[in-house]
């Protein structure tokens, strides 16, 4: 009996101890340290319109990235050779301390003064705003320019698992035009006399890649099938007079896919 009683009390006074210990909570608040409006954002020119671009947030305390339509950089500042000529738009997204914001800059590119990469060269010509139009390098039962490969890396680009264009290659007659003028045109003609449906594309350099927004690639399928319904694709080859393209895994069948192109 005398044991249940200290039991008792030792409950009774745990309970005692812990309604007596209310918790203490300092609660912080995320602040702004500034608003939208004092954020600068400034862009310099290497050349008066010149395509040697410099982005810079100058406004101390702010943190985030620049989206400069060619990619994103994590960054505060970021010089480029910028290939697109006329009035390009670029975006800073960032957080003032207790909420994020986006903020643009436009600067107008009159000239292409500095060099571009020469995968910009092989994909739309020397010719930037001319451009350049792509078709198959191949037709139906005549070459190896369509067909489904093994997934994984682009090493596995060239291994043939079925030759889809001998029987089923989409629009092939169909062609490509990429062009910079004014902006990254792309343009589709599921035949070679169709009218051109009109999209935009992203050329990743740093990564090989090649990004086809709005319209489909000749024989992707932007729902799905052989190619993916986010554009995207792995550059396996881009010369002057090759285009070679592989997705790793496609939507619909798990495997690789590879498309090869020349200039029409």
């Amino acid at each position: 009996m005398k044991f249940n009683k200290i039991i008792n009390l030792v409950i009774v006074s745990f309970l005692l101890v812990f309604s007596a210990c209310e918790s203490i909570v300092d609660e912080e608040y995320l602040k702004n340290t500034t608003d939208v409006a004092g954020v600068e954002l400034i862009a310099t020119q290497s050349t008066p319109g010149g395509n040697e671009i410099t982005l810079d947030l100058v406004t101390p305390g702010i943190n985030g990235y620049w989206d400069y339509n060619l990619g994103k950089a994590l960054t505060d500042k970021i010089t480029f050779i910028y290939p697109i000529p006329g009035t390009a738009t670029f975006t800073f997204t960032g957080t003032l301390g207790g909420e994020f914001f986006t903020k643009t800059i436009d600067v107008q590119i009159d000239q292409l003064d500095h060099a571009l990469d020469q995968d910009w060269y092989d994909l739309v010509s020397e010719d930037t705003a001319t451009g350049k139009t792509w078709v198959y390098n191949g037709t139906p039962g005549n070459g190896n320019f369509w067909f489904m490969s093994a997934p994984g890396g682009t090493e596995n680009a060239y291994t043939l698992w079925w030759n889809a264009g001998d029987c089923c290659s989409p629009d092939p007659n169909g062609k490509m035009h990429f062009d910079l003028n004014g902006a990254a045109n792309y343009t589709y003609y599921s035949d070679a006399g169709a009218v051109g449906a009109s999209g935009s594309f992203v050329l990743d350099v740093t990564n090989q890649k090649l990004q086809i927004n709005d319209q489909p690639l000749l024989g992707g399928n932007r729902t799905g099938g052989a190619g993916n319904s986010d554009g995207i694709y792995q550059i396996v080859s881009l010369t002057e007079d090759e285009l070679v393209l592989y997705v790793s895994s496609s939507e619909v069948y798990g495997t690789g896919w590879t498309w090869v192109f020349k200039p029409e």
